[in-house]
């Protein structure tokens, strides 16, 4: 896309100056939503042998979703969008907050590629704008990606948004958000030199202070077993509210996450967040291991996804399930917590949470 296509909404300012310096900051993702973005899913190899499968369990996250926020759907196709409205149209989705942008991906990986949106509530033009990452399909793992790369500046360009552009690779699923200025990460991904082998932590740090408008960066060592993102905190620790994460453990001492995972819990039991407050932690468990073809995948009920009105999680027919939804439901009781069957949709080694980008509201 033609830098004069999304250049025209950012004023001067904005090119010299980082979000942080500006005023804007990357919301928590149980802040009011304006909207959530998918990226239809369509790349086979992604799920092979099952593609077909998804279909109606992502379907139903959609429907879910738009009960309470408009659902934006990047297609590669008009063929592309009757094809998922045949699956959305056998929900209850309210389809009058349906909406399709003829926007090619490669992949359904929306979290990942999608636009990194920052907002600034006390700014009298430009309330919202776009961190445009690059993205390199999680260290060149599978390419092509060029067409995903581009999804943040159409938006963009859909939207009339302001642009920064940092010029490093960074994934929406890295990191984790309380909203008030901290931000959780993991160093088996953002550190690993297949993303910014430039870069060392104290640099990183620094994007992400600047570029996601926080004070702070606290960091966990590792992710799950058969994650192929190096790690995602999206699998592993997730924030309830301003000071409260949800992290999933392990109680198989013989499961190979156990020793993980309990190394991230003693690591956040530790943390304090930027006022010297203790970070408080709630165990949530991890399914059975899930299986598939021979792989270990990377199934986490911590990959659930916040909506205006719903809390959506991943589930995978174990005996963990029902309990995994009670606490989450005591952690937002204001909202539906719905669990969704994930058991095919985790072949593609992520889940809710990392197909789906917020867009806040302001």
């Amino acid at each position: 896309m033609s830098s004069k296509d999304y250049m025209k909404y950012t004023p001067q300012e904005f090119l010299n100056k980082t979000p942080k310096e500006l005023g804007f900051f990357f919301p928590a993702e149980f802040y009011p939503h304006k909207s959530t973005w998918l990226s239809w899913p369509h790349k086979e190899l992604s799920w092979p042998g099952k593609i077909e499968k998804i279909y109606a369990p992502y379907a139903q996250f959609i429907a879910e979703v738009s009960k309470g926020e408009e659902v934006n759907i990047n297609v590669v196709s008009v063929e592309m969008k009757d094809f998922a409205m045949n699956y959305i149209e056998k929900t209850n989705a309210n389809l009058d907050m349906i909406n399709f942008y003829i926007h090619p991906t490669n992949d359904a990986w929306c979290r990942d590629h999608g636009p990194a949106f920052v907002i600034n509530p006390h700014s009298l033009e430009h309330k919202k704008a776009i961190v445009n990452w690059n993205y390199n399909a999680w260290g060149d793992k599978y390419p092509p990606y060029d067409l995903d790369n581009e999804i943040p500046l159409h938006i963009a360009k859909e939207e009339r948004l302001p642009v920064f552009n940092p010029g490093i690779v960074m994934e929406g699923g890295s990191v984790e958000f309380n909203g008030k200025g901290t931000v959780l990460t993991s160093k088996s991904c953002l550190l690993n030199k297949n993303r910014n082998p430039h870069l060392n932590q104290s640099q990183i740090e620094e994007y992400l202070k600047n570029y996601y408008g926080v004070n702070q960066v606290l960091w966990i060592d590792e992710g799950i077993v058969g994650d192929d993102t190096d790690g995602h905190i999206d699998d592993t620790v997730r924030f309830i509210n301003e000071n409260t994460v949800l992290a999933v453990v392990e109680n198989n001492k013989n499961d190979e996450n156990y020793h993980i995972l309990q190394q991230n819990l003693k690591q956040l039991k530790a943390m304090k967040l930027s006022d010297g407050s203790p970070l408080q932690v709630i165990e949530l468990p991890m399914p059975e291991p899930v299986y598939y073809d021979g792989c270990r995948l990377p199934a986490s009920y911590a990959n659930f996804y916040i909506a205006n009105k719903s809390v959506i999680v991943p589930i995978f027919n174990g005996e963990n399930d029902k309990r995994a939804l009670d606490i989450i439901k005591k952690c937002f009781p204001n909202r539906n917590v719905i669990g969704i069957d994930s058991t095919d949709i985790i072949w593609g080694l992520g889940s809710f949470h990392c197909l789906s980008q917020q867009e806040p509201a302001i």
